[in-house]
C-alpha cells in the first residue's frame, strides 16, 4: 500500500473510533441535564439518584472521547500537510474557534460541576451541566463548520498565485447552508444515542431489580427505572422524529451538491425518472449490479420530492461522471493545467458504491430498530406498569451498540460518499476551491512512517477501548450510588452553615 492508502487507512481508523464516543458525550450532557433540572423543580431524590449514575458514565465517556480527539488535529500536519497547506486559512479558523470557545467552556464548567456539588447552590450548579450541554452544542457546530465546508466551500476564494483557498467571509462558512442541515442532523442523532443508552441499561435494571421478586425492589424499580426507562425512550424518538426530517433536508441539498453520492447510495447507473428504491444490491460496479427487491418511486421521492414526471428525474451515476469531466475540461478554475487535464480525463468522480450505499441502508435501518425498541419500551411501561420480560433486558443489551453503529455509518456515508475528493467542488466549481484526495497527502512522508504511527495509534486506542469498556462496565453493573444532597441549600434548610467546611474532593 502507499502513502495515499495508508493515511486514509489511519484518518479513517482514528476518525471511526473517536466518532463512537462524540454523539454519546452530546446527547447525555443534555439528559443529565434534564434529570438534574427535574430533580431542582421536584426535589424527588429519584432524580438526583440518575443524575449521579449517568453523570458518572458521561464522564468517563467524555475524558475518552477528548483523548481520542487530540489525535485527529495532529494528522492534519502529519500526514495530510498538503492538505492543511491548502485549506489552512479556511478550515483553521472553525477549529482554533472551537477549542478557545466551546471546548474551554466545556472543561471549565464539567469541572464546576463534578467538584462542586458541596459548594455551589442547586441552580448554580444546575447551570453549570447545562452549560456544558450547550458548549457541546457549540463545539458540534464549529466542527462541522470545517467539515460542512469540505462538503459545499462557501466564503472562499482561490489564490492561483500561492495555489490556497484563502477566506473571503467566516460568517459565510458559519452559515453555510450544509452546516444548518448537518448541525441539527448531528444533534438530533446524538440524542437518538443517549436516549437508548439511557434505556437500554434503565431496561436491563428494571428487569434484573423486578425478577427479585422482593417489594422494596419491585418498588424500587417502579420510582427509579422505570421513568429513566421512559425518558430515554422519549427523547430516543425525539431524536428520531429530528434526523428523520434534517435527514431528508440533507438529501435534498445532497442531489444539487453532491450528486455522484446520491447516485451511489441509491446505486442508480443510468438516468432515469421515476427512480426505484433497491432494498439490497451486491456487486463492484454497474455493469455486474445484482439488485433485490425494488420499490417503484421511492428513490427519485426521496431525492426529489416528487414520484413521476420530468421533476422526479434521479441522475444516474454514468451521466454524472460524463458531466463532471466536461465540466474540468472547460474549467481550469486558475489550477495547474496539468492537474485540470489529470482531473478532466483520469479521474473517476463517483464514490465506491457499495460502500456507500451499505453504509446508507445500515445507518437508516439501525436508527429504525432503535424508534422501535423504543416504542415496545413505552408500552410494556404504561400505565405504571413494569416488565420482568427476560428478552426485554436481553433485548436494552443488544440495542446499546446499535445507535452508535448507526452513528458510524452516516460519518463513514458522508465522508467515502465526498471522494475522491477531499474538498468537494461546489456545484458551479465556485472560484476554483477544490483539492483531490490524492493532493492532500503529505509529500514528506513514507510508507513505512505511516504504517508505523497507525500501528501505534491502533494499539494505543485498543486499549483506550479496553479502558473505556471497563469502567463504563463497572460502574453500570455497581448501580445506583448512594446519594446525599449536600449542598449549601440542604445545609440551610437543614440549620446548619452554608459554607462547607470540609475538603474539595471528587465528587463520585
Amino acid at each position: 500500500m502507499d502513502v495515499l492508502d495508508l493515511a486514509r487507512w489511519q484518518f479513517g481508523i482514528t476518525t471511526v473510533y473517536h466518532f463512537i464516543f462524540v454523539p454519546l458525550t452530546i446527547g447525555l450532557t443534555l439528559l443529565v441535564a434534564i434529570m438534574q433540572t427535574l430533580w431542582v423543580v421536584s426535589k424527588h431524590d429519584r432524580w438526583l439518584t440518575l443524575t449521579k449514575f449517568y453523570g458518572k458514565l458521561m464522564m468517563i465517556n467524555f475524558a475518552i472521547g477528548v483523548v481520542t480527539g487530540i489525535v485527529q488535529e495532529f494528522q492534519f500536519g502529519m500526514t495530510w500537510s498538503e492538505y492543511s497547506r491548502f485549506v489552512g486559512d479556511v478550515f483553521g479558523a472553525p477549529l482554533a474557534m472551537e477549542a478557545l470557545l466551546a471546548f474551554f467552556v466545556e472543561s471549565v464548567f464539567l469541572g464546576l460541576w463534578v467538584f462542586g456539588w458541596s459548594k455551589l447552590s442547586r441552580k448554580v450548579h444546575l447551570a453549570c451541566i447545562w452549560l456544558v450541554a450547550a458548549a457541546s452544542g457549540i463545539s458540534a457546530s464549529f466542527i462541522l463548520a470545517a467539515n460542512s465546508w469540505m462538503q459545499h466551500p462557501v466564503g472562499t476564494t482561490f489564490n492561483p498565485e500561492t495555489g490556497r483557498a484563502e477566506m473571503a467571509s467566516i460568517g459565510a462558512v458559519l452559515t453555510n447552508p450544509t452546516l444548518l442541515a448537518a448541525l441539527p442532523h448531528t444533534l438530533t442523532a446524538a440524542w437518538v444515542t443517549a436516549g437508548g443508552f439511557v434505556m437500554g441499561v434503565a431496561l436491563w435494571w428494571m428487569v434484573r431489580t423486578v425478577r427479585t421478586r422482593e417489594p422494596d425492589q419491585v418498588e424500587r424499580a417502579r420510582d427509579i427505572w422505570r421513568p429513566a426507562v421512559i425518558l430515554g425512550a422519549v427523547v430516543l424518538l425525539v431524536g428520531a422524529g429530528g434526523v428523520a426530517i434534517s435527514g431528508d433536508t440533507l438529501g435534498q441539498m445532497m442531489v444539487e451538491q453532491q450528486p455522484g453520492k446520491m447516485a451511489a447510495a441509491e446505486a442508480v447507473c443510468d438516468t432515469e425518472e421515476s427512480a426505484a428504491f433497491t432494498v439490497a444490491a451486491f456487486g463492484t460496479s454497474c455493469e455486474n449490479m445484482t439488485r433485490i427487491i425494488e420499490v417503484p418511486y421511492v428513490a427519485s421521492f426521496l431525492s426529489t420530492h416528487h414520484m413521476t414526471g420530468p421533476r422526479s428525474e434521479f441522475k444516474g451515476t454514468n451521466d454524472i461522471q460524463a458531466e463532471m469531466e466536461q465540466f474540468f475540461a472547460d474549467n481550469t478554475q486558475g489550477h495547474d493545467e496539468a492537474v485540470a487535464n489529470h482531473v478532466a480525463s483520469d479521474v473517476n468522480f463517483i464514490p465506491d458504491i457499495m460502500t456507500s450505499f451499505w453504509s446508507f441502508r445500515l445507518m437508516i435501518g439501525l436508527g429504525l430498530v432503535g424508534a422501535l425498541l423504543a416504542l415496545l419500551s413505552l408500552w410494556v411501561t404504561r400505565k405504571g406498569r413494569l416488565t420482568d420480560s427476560v428478552w426485554m433486558k436481553r433485548l436494552g443489551i443488544i440495542f446499546l451498540p446499535l445507535p452508535f453503529l448507526a452513528c458510524s455509518f452516516g460519518w463513514i456515508f458522508t465522508e467515502i460518499g465526498r471522494q475522491p475528493w477531499l474538498v468537494h467542488p461546489a456545484p458551479n466549481g465556485i472560484d476554483g476551491v477544490w483539492l483531490l484526495t490524492e493532493r492532500g497527502v503529505s509529500s514528506g512522508v513514507s510508507a513505512g512512517q505511516v504504517l508505523t504511527s497507525m500501528i501505534i495509534f491502533t494499539l494505543v486506542y485498543a486499549v483506550l477501548a479496553v479502558a473505556w469498556y471497563r469502567l463504563m462496565h463497572r460502574y453500570t453493573v455497581e448501580g445506583l450510588p448512594e446519594i446525599h444532597d449536600d449542598s449549601p441549600d440542604a445545609r440551610v434548610e437543614a440549620g446548619e452553615p452554608a459554607e462547607y467546611e470540609g475538603p474539595l474532593t471528587f465528587a463520585y
